[in-house]
């Protein structure tokens, strides 16, 4: 899941950057298919408490992967948000050129969390979830910066365009 999440995240930024309806599409048209593997996380899930009665450490590791479904699954769905105002925006770009590095940063940014998460669930020693937190911070802060930057009175692009770019760097801020 965290596999595809990350490619999903990947690919909207792709179409929303470069203005790609066919990229855009794809995304929207396989974001479903996270939606079905958070539901069979949750069966398989519930199946385990009511058959199993798991303890403690046990239950503890049943409880954090249905929720980390429950979050990657998410960040599948505002990467179809993104692509959606990729979408919208066909044929033009819905970033204007002198905000596109922030956004494509906030894209590197938000696919590399879940290629990180996806090396935690399979190897827990290699990192601690203190380093996502770490390059949360770092995602807040251009958040913070885009909507300074959007908000100004010397932003030329209309409010359509800003209002927009809110979404779009909020999408991102929550992945």
């Amino acid at each position: 899941m965290c596999a595809a999440a990350a490619t999903a995240m990947r690919q909207a930024t792709g179409a929303l950057l470069e203005a790609d309806l066919s990229l855009a599409e794809h995304v929207l048209a396989t974001d479903a298919a996270p939606d079905a593997k958070r539901t069979e996380c949750e069966e398989h899930a519930y199946s385990l408490l009511a058959l199993q009665a798991p303890v403690a450490r046990d239950l503890r590791i049943v409880l954090a992967a249905t929720y980390g479904a429950e979050k990657i699954e998410r960040m599948g769905d505002l990467a179809a948000h993104i692509a959606d105002n990729a979408r919208f925006a066909h044929p033009n770009h819905a970033v204007p050129a002198e905000l596109r590095d922030t956004v494509a940063q906030l894209g590197d940014i938000a696919a590399g969390m879940a290629d990180r998460l996806a090396t935690f669930v399979t190897a827990p020693a290699a990192g601690s979830f203190a380093e996502l937190e770490d390059i949360d911070m770092t995602v807040d802060q251009l958040h913070a910066g885009m909507l300074a930057q959007i908000s100004a009175a010397d932003f030329v692009h209309g409010p359509q365009v800003a209002a927009n770019l809110a979404l779009i760097v909020r999408f991102y801020e929550r992945g």
